[in-house]
C-alpha cells in the first residue's frame, strides 16, 4: 500500500463524508478505497473511523491524524504548484470575487498590475459584498474579510483589517459621546447587513470581550453606502479602519471608543479547496500578499 495516496484518500473520506464520493472522485470502487482505509488502520494499529450505515464520525485519533494529513499534503501540492509557477506561464482565465470597497480602493489597481506581469492570463473580476457560493460560480479565489464561514473552504491569511468605531463631529455633538459600548444601545447605530454576528458589535475591554447589541433606522450591505451615512450625520458605524483613513484625518469623521476597540478581522484569499489549487491562484494569492505588506493600513499583523 502506497502510505501517501492512502492519507490522501482519507482526508477526502473526511471532507466529503463519504466512500462512494471518492470512488467516483478517484476512479475507484468503493471496495477497493474501503480496503485501502482499512489497510492504512492495520498499518497505524489504529481505528480513524467510526464506520456505521448512516454516518462516519472521526476517532480521536483519526481527529489528530487527519489535521496531520491535511498539513503535510498541502505542502506537498503548494511544493509543486510553485514549482510550475516558476516552470510555466501562467495562463487561461483567472475569476476572482472581492468586496466593492476593498476591490475599488485595493484590489483592482493590484490585478491590473499582476495582468501585466503575466499577459497569457485573463481576468475575471467581480466585485460584491455579498458572500458568493465559489463552486456555484465559479470563483477560483475570493478575497474575503472577516470569520471564513464556510468550512469546507480553504483561506490563506494575505492581510489585516482594523475596525473602529465612527461617527461625525456633529452627530456626536447633537447626541453625546458614547463612554462604553453599552452607551451604544441608546445611538442609532448603522448596520452591515452581513456582519457574521448579526447586530451584535463585539469589543476588546479589560475584562476580556464585550458583546452589545445594537440597533438603528439603517441596514446597508456595502460598507461605502454606510461611510455615507456616517458623513450624512446619521449615526454610529463600525467601519474598517482603510476605508475611511482619509475622513479621519481631515477630522470629518471622529473615531469613538478607542479604549474598546473591536478585534481587527482577517483578510483571507479564499479558495473552494487547497488540494486543488492551481498555479496562477497560488501565484495571485503571494502577489497580493507581497503587496499588501506593503501597505499599512492592510498589513498581516
Amino acid at each position: 500500500m502506497d502510505r501517501f495516496t492512502a492519507m490522501g484518500l482519507f482526508v477526502r473520506i473526511v471532507e466529503t463524508g463519504s466512500f462512494s464520493a471518492v470512488a467516483r472522485e478517484m476512479n475507484m470502487t468503493q471496495p477497493t478505497v474501503s480496503k485501502q482505509l482499512t489497510a492504512l488502520e492495520r498499518q497505524l494499529k489504529t481505528r480513524l473511523l467510526n464506520r456505521s450505515t448512516r454516518q462516519l464520525s472521526l476517532t480521536e485519533a483519526g481527529s489528530a491524524y487527519f489535521e496531520s494529513s491535511k498539513r503535510i499534503l498541502d505542502m506537498v501540492n503548494e511544493a509543486e504548484a510553485n514549482l510550475g509557477v516558476l516552470q510555466t506561464q501562467l495562463t487561461g482565465v483567472l475569476r476572482i470575487n472581492s468586496s466593492i470597497g476593498l476591490g475599488q480602493m485595493y484590489l483592482g489597481p493590484l490585478v491590473l498590475k499582476f495582468q501585466a506581469m503575466h499577459p497569457g492570463l485573463m481576468i475575471d473580476l467581480a466585485f460584491a459584498d455579498r458572500f458568493v457560493d465559489l463552486v456555484e460560480e465559479g470563483v477560483d479565489v475570493a478575497i474575503r474579510i472577516g470569520r471564513l464561514m464556510d468550512s469546507n473552504l480553504a483561506a490563506r491569511r494575505i492581510g489585516t483589517s482594523e475596525r473602529c468605531i465612527i461617527a461625525t463631529p456633529a452627530y456626536l455633538k447633537k447626541n453625546g459621546t458614547p463612554k462604553t459600548p453599552q452607551d451604544l444601545v441608546d445611538h442609532n447605530c448603522i448596520l452591515y447587513a452581513y456582519l457574521s454576528t448579526g447586530n451584535e458589535w463585539i469589543f476588546h475591554g479589560k475584562d476580556g470581550e464585550i458583546r452589545v447589541r445594537v440597533s438603528g433606522t439603517l441596514r446597508a450591505n456595502n460598507g461605502e453606502a454606510i461611510r455615507t451615512a456616517v458623513m450624512a450625520d446619521l449615526g454610529i458605524a463600525a467601519s474598517p479602519a482603510w476605508l475611511i483613513e482619509d475622513d479621519l484625518k481631515s477630522g470629518k469623521i471622529q473615531e469613538i471608543l478607542r479604549d474598546f476597540a473591536p478585534p481587527p478581522a482577517e483578510i483571507n484569499a479564499v479558495y473552494p479547496s487547497a488540494r486543488h489549487v492551481s498555479a496562477k491562484v497560488r501565484a495571485f494569492t503571494e502577489f497580493l500578499k507581497t503587496e499588501f505588506e506593503k501597505i499599512p493600513a492592510v498589513r498581516v499583523r
